[in-house]
């Protein structure tokens, strides 16, 4: 019998994916233990930045935790584009490209996009995207193994389509579904499939 608690959240626009504030510059910062009442030790698998939102899994268990962000593990994400993104694009995107972390150049592994031919029904975000009379704009489903620091906002704007908002939908089996932001459910185990 395991004593380790697993949750599912939906981290809100604007919150770190982290639940100590320990550095200074950080102070006005919004942190997900302000969410729910999390046991000692829970920690967040893999993050989601700051302007990201959606599907978020923390656990008390490194060993689960180290599983998740392997590679064995698709993570699934909903990207709102500055742009009608082409097929060219979203190509590139598929076989892989070169963006930059940590100042070093960084080829990313194939994965998985395509347009979405229907419109999320997320609610609105609490900071509005942008006014429309900027242009159009479009929505692509990506799904990776990987999870290099703003992956997925690199990779758009490498194909020059930049990100203007990004919910993580599904990591392995698990969904997101119609969890409301900022919600926080806890769950026996991660059935990842």
């Amino acid at each position: 019998m395991s004593m380790h608690q697993h949750f599912m959240i939906h981290k809100p626009f604007g919150y770190l994916s982290q639940f100590i504030n320990n550095q200074n510059k950080r102070k006005n910062k919004k942190l997900l233990g302000e969410l729910y009442c999390f046991p000692e030790g829970t920690m967040s698998i893999g993050r989601l930045d700051e302007s990201s939102e959606g599907l978020l899994l923390l656990t008390t268990d490194g060993k689960v935790s180290a599983l998740i962000r392997s590679r064995k593990v698709e993570k699934e994400y909903y990207v709102q584009l500055d742009g009608n993104i082409t097929d060219e694009a979203i190509l590139k995107m598929c076989e892989g490209l070169e963006i930059g972390i940590r100042d070093k150049k960084y080829l990313t592994l194939p994965c998985k996009a395509s347009r979405l031919n229907q419109l999320p029904s997320f609610e609105p975000r609490t900071k509005k995207i942008r006014d429309p009379r900027h242009g159009p704009t479009s929505w692509i489903s990506v799904t990776l193994t990987e999870g290099k620091f703003r992956q997925v906002r690199k990779m758009t704007a490498a194909v020059g389509f930049p990100t203007l908002r990004l919910v993580r939908i599904r990591i392995g089996d698990i969904f997101l579904d119609q969890l409301a932001p900022g919600a926080v459910i806890e769950v026996e185990n991660f059935n990842l499939g």
